[in-house]
């Protein structure tokens, strides 16, 4: 078979995987959307409304801050454009699932953040993220580290594939950068991988319960 014929035989089995999912694809877009809004809306509270200084931190303390602006911004959307790419043309069948369990994530990391108002550590590095994605910015935003939850939860949705040991070295790598630039205090950090196996586990038996998700 030549290059022609190889990708068209591709391309076909890609398109009939997406419409194998479609409506599955469809309804993990319309959650992600509004687990977007909630996180959006916790986000500008806890901005406004963190009342408690800051606080001591024993690793903080003796660590940094040190600018890591670059991985803390670029290596996370890295991390996300791998996960897209990924599912979307390489494992179109884990797209919804992968979509849904970040949907539950964002709601989960947004009823958490908003019981905690503690201000971000006074000598913070500052992340500035490029384009619309700086109004997605906020602060106080702590408990749990969404930078590192996100990689651990693709570590745990991509287990089956090598691709999970990426993700699982971006979390490591987004622990690191957070806590170096004082963007974090340790707790929001090591709890992050606690908190997101939990709640992959929760999601897991709820997308099985509205067959969402095969076992």
């Amino acid at each position: 078979m030549n290059k022609k014929g190889y990708f068209k035989n591709k391309f076909k089995e890609w398109r009939n995987e997406i419409l194998k999912y479609k409506y599955l694809i469809l309804i993990s877009l319309i959650l992600i959307f509004f687990a977007g809004i909630i996180d959006f809306l916790a986000g500008e509270y806890v901005t406004t409304k963190a009342i408690v200084t800051a606080v001591p931190d024993l690793i903080l303390d003796h660590f940094g801050p040190y600018n890591l602006n670059y991985i803390f911004v670029w290596g996370f959307i890295l991390i996300l454009g791998v996960a897209l790419v990924y599912c979307l043309f390489y494992n179109i069948k884990k797209f919804h699932v992968a979509l849904a369990q970040l949907s539950f994530l964002t709601i989960l990391r947004s009823l958490f953040i908003i019981l905690t108002h503690l201000k971000t550590p006074r000598d913070a590095v500052a992340g500035k993220f490029p384009w619309i994605l700086h109004y997605l910015r906020f602060e106080n935003d702590l408990f749990f580290s969404g930078h590192v939850a996100v990689p651990f939860l693709g570590f745990l949705v991509f287990k089956e594939s090598k691709i999970k040991y990426f993700f699982l070295a971006g979390s490591i790598v987004m622990a690191i950068t957070v806590l170096a630039m004082h963007q974090h205090y340790s707790i929001d950090v090591f709890a992050a991988f606690f908190i997101v196996y939990g709640g992959y586990k929760m999601a897991n038996w709820l997308l099985r319960k509205v067959r969402f998700l095969k076992d």
